[in-house]
């Protein structure tokens, strides 16, 4: 028995399985690659370092015999990584995937990435670290809320999809438009992506807030069985790139290591953060009109999740399209 293949003339697709943190997208997706013919391309920004396992959830290594994964331990803790590196990246992984036969599945919950492979990154330059530098200046003296009211005035369309926190995107915002003098919003809108040259199907796994904050609590107690406390230590060792020393554990354990509370106030700490967490992944998902949306009970099974994903593909697309591998 063979596999069937799409006819050349028919664009080929890419996968995409997103959702809040401690939803269940690992195991869904090691499910769906079986499915699919697929191999699975991380979409996870904390998933690339190595030696982060236990803090980021890393898919477990009996997981990844089974199924290929890409762009996971990529880099060190100490390195830095942009949006920019893992498009180019990941956009290497989805051709040389597809010219061996593969369907590409991106996994993961990091929303900005899904959105720079779709949509594309601006052309323009638009990097300058002395702006940057002096824009942290101003952060760390008045704090995100004022950097955050000169956002809104000079371009309210990204203000209004960024957090009045998220010092990171706002500084961001405001280094483009300093840099250009241009709006980032009027920038993004003139991007080219992957949308136009392969067909794109996305899904997002949803549970009821009361179960996943059930989730994401187990998760945590798992996590430091499995030895959390001990990588952290091990981590902070070294000097943490930006984008690693934000991994939701870094900074609590931190704070537990130098005495200034116990673990029992450090794991409520990582708990009440990751849930926080997840409440942006949500926020920021919602806003993905190209998304379906695949509610899970908490009770079914990855494999009983991955059919209805199937079935969605077959009610929303007519039929189940023919780059999912069927046996003939």
């Amino acid at each position: 028995m063979r596999p069937c293949h799409s006819p050349k003339k028919n664009k080929e697709t890419i996968l995409f399985l997103v959702g809040p943190t401690a939803a269940g997208k690992t195991e869904v997706g090691i499910e769906l690659a079986k499915e699919l013919n697929a191999e699975i391309i991380s979409c996870d920004s904390m998933q690339i370092y190595k030696g982060m396992d236990i803090i980021t959830s890393k898919p477990a290594k009996l997981l990844r015999k089974k199924i290929k994964h890409h762009l996971l331990d990529i880099v060190g803790p100490a390195q830095e990584y942009n949006v920019a590196r893992y498009r180019q990246e990941a956009v290497k992984k989805i051709r040389g995937l597809i010219k061996k036969g593969k369907t590409p599945l991106f996994v993961g919950g990091t929303g900005l990435y899904m959105s720079v492979l779709i949509d594309g990154i601006f052309k323009q330059n638009s990097r300058n670290n002395n702006i940057r530098r002096r824009l942290y200046k101003e952060l760390k003296n008045s704090g995100s809320g004022h950097l955050y009211k000169r956002l809104k005035r000079v371009d309210p369309a990204a203000a209004a999809r960024i957090y009045s926190n998220d010092a990171r995107r706002i500084i961001r915002a405001l280094e483009v438009f300093q840099t250009t003098g241009r709006p980032i919003s009027c920038l993004q809108r003139e991007r080219s992506g992957l949308a136009g040259q392969y067909q794109i199907k996305a899904f997002c796994l949803n549970l009821r807030r009361d179960k996943l904050y059930e989730r994401i609590e187990g998760r945590v107690e798992k996590m430091f069985k499995k030895g959390l406390a001990s990588e952290v230590k091990r981590l902070l060792r070294c000097r943490l790139s930006k984008t690693a020393s934000c991994a939701i554990g870094i900074k609590e354990l931190k704070g537990y290591f130098a005495g200034l509370y116990d673990l029992e106030k450090a794991k409520e700490l990582i708990k009440r953060n990751t849930r926080q967490y997840a409440k942006r992944q949500l926020t920021w998902f919602r806003k993905e009109r190209r998304l379906s949306w695949i509610e899970v009970s908490g009770k079914e099974t990855p494999g009983a999740i991955a059919q209805r994903i199937i079935k969605e593909i077959r009610s929303k697309w007519g039929q189940v399209p023919d780059w999912v591998c069927t046996w003939c």
